[in-house]
This record gives C-alpha cells, structure tokens and sequence, in this order.
C-alpha cells in the first residue's frame, strides 16, 4: 500500500493502482469518511425549481454522522437540518428533513494525484420532510391535502437530489497531502481553499441568482473568513425591486434565520449589522467587506421591517410588492 501512494505517478504502476479496490476502499475509507460531515456542515445550499431558475429557497444542515461498512466498502451519510422557501400559493413555509445517503469510492491516478471520488450509491431513508411554517393559512390547513402535499415532495426531494447526491472528491498528493471538496472534480482541476487564497486566484463562495419576494429574505452562506487581512468580495445587482444587503456573525445569522423560517413577525436581526447598505436595481455594484476571522450570512433583504429600503407597491399585486432577481458572485478576497 506504502509503495503505490509513493510511486503513484509512475505509468508502470498507475494501471495496478487504479484497478485496486483495496486501495479504492483504503483511501475512501481514511481520508475521506471523516471530512464528510465538516464540509456539509459549513454551509446552506440553494433549492430551485429547475437547474438553471433563480433559487427560491435555503437548506441549512444541522447534524451530521456517518458510518463505514467495510463489508460492502461503502459509507452512510445520516444528515438532518432546516430550512425555508418560496412557493406559490402557499408563499414562505418552513421545513425540517433528514435522510441518509450511501456512498461507494471510485478514483483515478492522474500525474503525482490521485483523485478519489465518493459517488452516490442508493438512498438509504428519506427524505423524510416535516413542513412547518405556512405563510398562506389557507394552504396550512390543507398542506397534507392533494395538491398541496406535493410541496413537502418537492422540497425533499431538491435537498437530496441537489445537496447529498452530489458526492465529493479528495486529492492525494505525496508531497502536498490531501484536499477534500463536495461535488466530483475531475483531473487535473484541484480544490480552491479560503487559507490559499492569493492575489490572483481568489476562492468562489457562491456564483448563482436568486429570486426574492416581497417581505422575503435569503440567508446567504455561512461564509468564512479564514485569516486577518481577508475580506468577503461581492460582484451584485438586482432586477425589480431594490433590496438591502446586510452582512452578519453567524451567531446573530442563526437566530434571525430560525426566527424567519419559523413564522415570527420580521423584524431586524437581534444583533449588529456589521456592513451593507442598500442595492438599487439596475446597477452592477462590486463591493468589499473587510471582516475579522469568523463565519458569515450575507442577507439579502426584500422587506420593510429591516434594512433602509422597502418595497415598492405593485399596482398588478398592491398586496404583495415587488420581487427582486438578485445575481451575486461572492468571493473570498486579500
């Protein structure tokens, strides 16, 4: 085993090496099994009607475990969290999910890497999806009542499909180590870390479009600022409505979040806002918030109870307002 990680890059051991499942499984097993949870946990992830739609809602992970079966050489992922979306007729609701996903190993030996991959295997339980906040009450009498059950399918069904079955990578490098990423990476691509950042090559948070509805929020991240001297970048606009964007400490993020999935009446976080500022609609704005080490949301504001803008009325919808189609790129920057 000690020999083909030294010598993976040589041709005339490369073709063993990739066809070992013991080494398959030895790889999979040590290096990979305990960075799964770390990673899932770090932050939310997008949920979308369509691949290529605005996000119209967040899954935040809460718990993580996970457990190896060395017999059928593959690892279980127990996962459980919250989160919010957006859907007509019944508007903003609130979920909980857990689900528990089966991954099996598969690599390939490129150069001095060897790129190990954890693919998904079956389902192993769930999605099993509790709704709890309706904004619509009439939809919160009929939530487990056709059609309107198929909310609770959908919504599950996006979590695991979009989140838990993407699988991750890890890259083994003699002289460099081992870097783990979610999603497969393929050869020679290599993950981007916030602690190697450089002036050149800055880390990507997130690179999507959200769509926010009148007297709605999105929870954006968490995302971390891994050393002094770096700062979140974002590149923004909004479409429609004008928003705040409001960036805040993960303690504070959590608790208006939770309050804001739950049904409590909107208000302003409990704690400081620590940057930010209103977004008018039409502008490509490029702005940099320099932030002490630490975990951030960044949230995007669509109502008039945060925030110095509100919506503005909607003479098709006086009643609702105004979305606002938010395309960001957020960066971790020096």
């Amino acid at each position: 085993m000690v020999v083909a990680l030294s010598f993976a890059g040589c041709p005339c051991i490369s073709g063993p090496v990739n066809a070992s499942p013991a080494l398959r499984w030895f790889l999979f097993s040590n290096f990979a099994a305990s960075k799964i949870c770390p990673e899932m946990l770090k932050s939310g992830m997008s949920l979308k009607m369509q691949d290529r739609a605005p996000a119209i809602g967040r899954f935040f992970p809460m718990q993580c475990t996970y457990s190896v079966d060395d017999n059928a050489k593959t690892v279980t992922v127990h996962l459980g969290g919250t989160g919010y979306g957006y859907l007509q007729p019944a508007k903003r609701v609130g979920f909980s999910l857990t689900a528990s996903v089966e991954y099996r190993p598969d690599f390939q030996i490129a150069g001095d890497d060897i790129y190990l991959w954890g693919k998904l295997n079956r389902v192993v339980q769930g999605p099993n999806f509790q709704l709890g906040y309706v904004e619509n009450p009439v939809v919160d009498v009929m939530a487990n009542m056709p059609p309107f059950g198929s909310l609770a399918n959908f919504l599950g069904s996006q979590v695991v499909s979009g989140f838990m079955s993407r699988g991750f990578t890890v890259v083994y490098n003699e002289d460099t180590g081992k870097e783990f990423t979610l999603g497969t990476l393929l050869p020679p691509s290599k993950p981007h870390r916030p602690f190697d950042v450089t002036s050149t090559e800055y880390y990507t948070f997130a690179n999507e479009v959200i769509e926010v509805n009148a007297q709605q929020r999105d929870y954006l991240g968490p995302f971390e600022v891994a050393d002094s001297g770096q700062s979140i970048q974002l590149k923004i606009s909004t479409e429609g409505a004008p928003v705040d964007v409001m960036i805040v400490d993960k303690v504070t993020g959590d608790v208006w979040r939770d309050q804001y999935q739950t049904g409590k009446p909107l208000g302003p976080p409990l704690g400081n806002v620590l940057a930010g500022g209103p977004l008018q609609p039409g502008i490509t704005e490029n702005r940099k918030y320099p932030l002490p080490p630490g975990l951030y949301y960044v949230v995007i504001d669509n109502t008039s109870a945060a925030g110095l803008v509100s919506p503005p009325i909607n003479i098709l919808n006086p009643l609702g307002g105004s979305a606002a189609r938010v395309s960001y790129l957020a960066q971790l920057v020096e």
